[in-house]
């Protein structure tokens, strides 16, 4: 189960934030419900069609995030509220440091679940939404090999349009699960506290070190 939740949370932070491929245009960011199942579905065929990132290259995988990611998901505000009140207390030097380290974290962390990605069909629920909400949930559920998972995005608007800020499987929403931790790191040491943790376990993941 821990390795099926590892590919859903892997699958669920790219198909949401890096699928834009050559149809960037293509994408209504206008429409939360149809910004995610377009680009979702852009995202896997990309990756079905990457070999490189078939077999984890972390080159290939962070050049797709750093130039796919950024127009459909808010990872600043993603990290704002994994921190918590802490980041109002980092200054900016600190929280530009803590964004770049969570997102390698995440990277590293679930690049090997890609190799997975081959017939899993996603299916959406109904989108319910009143036309004034600026902060909305798209539902779905991932079918793989007879097993099915629960993946929802949370979005909210902004001026450029709907951006992906957190995501649940299985009833775990991903900043929930990161704010305990980073709570705890930051009361032993500080905002800096957090910062090395993050970093040396990036060396860690980078060195092939997965405890």
């Amino acid at each position: 189960m821990k390795k099926f939740f590892l590919f859903a949370l892997f699958a669920a932070f790219f198909a949401t934030a890096g699928a834009a491929s050559a149809s960037a245009q293509a994408v209504d960011t206008s429409n939360p419900d149809a910004m995610v199942k377009t680009i979702t579905q852009q995202v896997m065929d990309q990756i079905r069609g990457d070999k490189s990132i078939q077999s984890g290259d972390i080159t290939k995988i962070t050049q797709l995030v750093d130039q796919k990611i950024l127009p459909y998901m808010d990872f600043h505000r993603t990290t704002q509220l994994a921190m918590g009140r802490n980041w109002r207390t980092a200054t900016p030097e600190q929280q530009a440091q803590v964004i770049d380290q969570f997102k390698m974290l995440l990277i590293r962390t679930y690049s090997g679940a890609l190799a997975q990605v081959r017939d899993q069909h996603i299916q959406y629920k109904p989108f319910r939404a009143n036309p004034d909400d600026t902060d909305v949930v798209v539902r779905s559920t991932v079918l793989n090999n007879g097993q099915t998972i629960e993946l929802d995005y949370r979005l909210y608007k902004t001026p450029q349009g709907w951006r992906v800020y957190d995501i649940n499987v299985l009833g775990a929403w991903l900043i929930q699960a990161y704010q305990q931790q980073f709570q705890e790191k930051i009361q032993q040491g500080g905002v800096d506290g957090l910062i090395q943790f993050l970093t040396q376990r990036n060396q860690q993941l980078a060195a092939g070190k997965n405890s």
